[in-house]
């Protein structure tokens, strides 16, 4: 880690930090608790563990946390990595809203005098908006602006609005609105049909609470519960107040306008996005870190250290592999393509017709990581026999097709 940290991590630059759970086999492991798991697995105990990229979302190091460990707990020793360890006092950390809480900039941040990137959560951009800090006609015209607010002293709040994000979470919120309805109608016909009737304030709110904490939409609906009465209205009012906030998020900084500018502190949140595809190809594309069998904390950790020194190898051959997967390999053209930083992100020209032809511009059959990995697999080492006598076995490895060998001049390896 050291190593890596040295070759990738630099003062006055940024590092990403972003944490996820795996669920693990058995009920030995020192490290195995039951919380909260982004795998679904509720009734499995599991580690969580914390990924420190580069920039570019390259693995840094990797901290390994017992299951029950809270997001924010868990910085504190990537922080501790960064300073002591790594020897690194100017770098700026980036991580989500849920990571790099209030709480956590004043009590752990700010004692280390490091700055940071991160965004507010929704309460907190409603709290600007009835403050009069920003008003959502603001982005009228534009799509990006800087404010200030007394709440936030002595930082940079970088207000976006995405409307394709905007449309999503409209359409989003309506289908779950209409879901909720519907199973609300239920009751409704529940308690009011003639045989078996559903009744008793406690059993109607039980099961109408059970709805809305299913669908998450409880903010959004009146309900007038008696014991053999049920009604509900829709809270227009709520309703188009968070509408009016649709496609809008607020990245916030320590970092000064001569550090960094408004638009390359906004690209700096959006990678965090790399950190995501990182833990996709950790626990279910490539690298299948889960389930974890082994049941001493030393292999666990051992355990997910090799993945992750297995993704950083992942990553500089995806980059190497870039002409030949559908990936895109013109990035640089494909900025130019993107009408802001907020907008997004385009793939190239180059990118897209590759996608289409399923060809490279070379006439090379374009690949996933993984059909890559099994066409490369076809090539062996045998063991030959002769059949004279006494005469010594040696290994012959199968010739490369051209395609195999355009593979191999791409990673700059000779077989």
């Amino acid at each position: 880690e050291r190593k890596l940290a040295s070759r990738h991590l630099e003062e006055d630059g940024l590092a990403l930090i972003d944490l996820t759970s795996v669920y693990l086999e058995g009920q030995k492991c020192p490290l195995a608790r039951l919380g909260y798991s982004r795998d679904g697995k509720k009734d499995k105990p599991q580690i969580v563990f914390g990924l420190l990229c580069d920039r570019q979302g390259r693995p840094v190091a990797v901290e390994v946390h017992p299951g029950n460990t809270a997001d924010p707990v868990a910085l504190g020793p990537q922080l501790e990595k960064l300073r002591d360890r790594f020897g690194l006092t100017r770098v700026a950390v980036v991580g989500d809203r849920g990571l790099l809480t209030q709480a956590r900039i004043r009590e752990q941040l700010a004692p280390l005098e490091m700055d940071w990137i991160t965004a507010l959560r929704a309460p907190q951009i409603r709290k600007l908006v009835d403050s009069g800090a920003f008003q959502p006609s603001l982005f009228d015209d534009r799509d990006l602006a800087e404010i200030r607010s007394p709440d936030f002293p002595d930082e940079r709040l970088i207000v976006c609005k995405n409307p394709l994000l905007a449309e999503h979470r409209a359409a989003k919120r309506e289908r779950l609105l209409a879901a909720t309805e519907v199973e609300l109608n239920k009751i409704v016909a529940a308690v009011s049909r003639p045989k078996r009737a559903l009744k008793g304030k406690d059993k109607i709110g039980l099961r109408a609470g059970r709805v809305l904490q299913r669908f998450k939409m409880g903010k959004h609906f009146e309900l007038e519960i008696e014991d053999r009465a049920f009604r509900w209205r829709r809270r227009q009012r709520a309703i188009r107040q968070e509408a009016a906030l649709d496609g809008i998020y607020v990245v916030r900084t320590s970092l000064s306008s001569s550090a960094i500018e408004a638009s390359e502190a906004v690209l700096a949140y959006k990678s965090l996005s790399q950190l995501e595809q990182a833990f996709r190809c950790f626990k279910s594309v490539d690298l299948k870190v889960r389930p974890v069998h082994h049941y001493l904390d030393r292999r666990v950790r051992a355990h997910v250290f090799l993945c992750m020194l297995a993704y950083y190898v992942e990553w500089h051959m995806r980059r190497w592999l870039a002409p030949v997967l559908f990936q895109d390999h013109d990035k640089g053209s494909a900025e130019g393509l993107r009408e802001s930083v907020v907008a997004p992100a385009r793939r190239s020209l180059a990118a897209q017709r590759k996608a289409q032809r399923k060809r490279t511009d070379q006439d090379w059959p374009v690949h996933s990581f993984q059909t890559l990995l099994a066409d490369l697999a076809t090539i062996a080492k045998n063991r030959v026999q002769p059949g004279l006598k006494d005469a010594p076995t040696f290994e012959q490895i199968t010739r490369p097709t051209p395609f195999q060998g355009h593979v191999f001049d791409l990673l700059e390896v000779r077989i």
